[in-house]
């Protein structure tokens, strides 16, 4: 029994010589940083609650100091990924060489037993979440020229990841605090990579969080159709919260109780759009506000094959022009994983896919029969 236990004690021992020479010489080929476990222990004091500034699905983030003095934040992932050590890496050799300025950009990782960490780039102003919804947001800082910036720098990022890579990245989960701020509030994507590491049947959306919930394309939360269009809907919610100062997990009543995507619509047909508009934005260009508005209800279209791409999107916010509101179709709604409304008043959804017009050298879109006009900036 003695001979039989030292002989497993010894195999285990091999095993983990050789995952650490595997590592080792992965990191070595690849150039990606590897950190120890007590390394990061030591820069969060011990993964204190107090250095705790975030939580997800997939894991918890700290923020920590490393020896040299550099800030970062450490992501403890959760236990849900099943992928070997060796296939662990290769997608973390993928998510570091993503390199944009609209992405949180990958330091490094920590592979240690069952521990998979993360270690990215600390953000200084943290999520937008907490700048624009949080319960001590001071959102008079978030003037117009910020918060029209964030929109299109996010656009951006996602283009980024939708059409220049290869192959591309679905975020899966675009939502406010997903969105971190640098010192000079220009948004960085966050958690682009982390959907690669976990195993189809692992969701990293959570039900107990009903904000998710309010981003969620209809298509990919009922049916598991997730294509670039999810993301290109979880955008348009965005950037509603962006321009309301609201959430969009919550409930917000106009005679009968109503998402926040539900009130966009019903506004934009009574043609009362300014109401949807931050108190605190006192100034603001009102023909781009109500421009930006209208382009994330065409991102938030039932059907996702009207919905348009992100490099669309970045032209239809980038540029001053006019769009054909005849061609906009109702927002799809999710109340919950079984059922999905759409608004009933207003033409009906279609399966039509975005055409392209010129204006320019840069490429917009327009339904079937919708036109975009360039017009002289304000």
């Amino acid at each position: 029994m003695t001979c039989c236990c030292f002989n497993v004690l010894l195999s285990r021992k091999k095993n983990h010589q050789y995952l650490d020479q595997e590592i080792s010489r992965f990191s070595s080929n690849k150039n990606i940083k590897l950190f120890s476990y007590n390394e990061l222990r030591s820069a969060t004091d011990n993964f204190h609650p107090s250095n705790k500034i975030g939580h997800g699905g997939f894991g918890t983030v700290y923020k920590g100091t490393l020896k040299n003095g550099v800030t970062v934040a450490v992501k403890v992932l959760s236990t849900e990924s099943k992928q070997g050590i060796k296939e662990f890496l290769t997608e973390i050799d993928t998510i570091s060489n993503v390199r944009h300025p609209n992405l949180v950009k990958l330091v490094g990782s920590c592979i240690q037993d069952s521990s998979r960490i993360l270690v990215y780039e600390y953000v200084e102003n943290g999520s937008l979440d907490r700048a624009l919804l949080g319960s001590n947001a001071d959102t008079t800082m978030l003037n117009w020229n910020i918060r029209s910036a964030i929109c299109i720098e996010t656009a951006r990022g996602l283009a980024y990841l939708h059409e220049e890579l290869e192959p591309p990245i679905v975020h899966r989960d675009i939502k406010a605090s997903n969105i971190l701020l640098d010192s000079n509030f220009i948004p960085k994507i966050g958690d682009f990579g982390l959907a690669k590491l976990f195993p189809d049947n692992v969701t990293h959306i959570s039900t107990r969080v009903a904000g998710t919930t309010g981003y969620l394309a209809p298509e990919y939360a009922m049916q598991g159709q997730l294509t670039k269009k999810a993301d290109v809907y979880s955008f348009g919610v965005l950037v509603i919260e962006i321009i309301s100062g609201r959430s969009s997990s919550k409930t917000y009543w106009s005679g009968m109780g109503q998402s926040l995507l539900e009130w966009t619509w019903q506004l934009f047909q009574e043609e009362r759009l300014k109401e949807l508009v931050d108190p605190a934005l006192e100034e603001y260009p009102e023909e781009q506000v109500m421009r930006f508005i209208k382009v994330a209800l065409f991102c938030t279209q039932a059907a996702a094959g009207r919905r348009p791409s992100m490099l669309q999107v970045v032209d239809m916010l980038s540029k001053p022009a006019r769009l054909n509101e005849k061609e906009l179709t109702p927002p799809g709604f999710v109340e919950s994983f079984s059922t999905m409304r759409k608004v009933p008043k207003g033409s009906s959804s279609s399966n039509t896919q975005f055409n392209k017009s010129t204006i320019g050298n840069s490429t917009v879109p327009f339904t079937s029969n919708a036109s975009l006009t360039q017009m002289s900036p304000r």
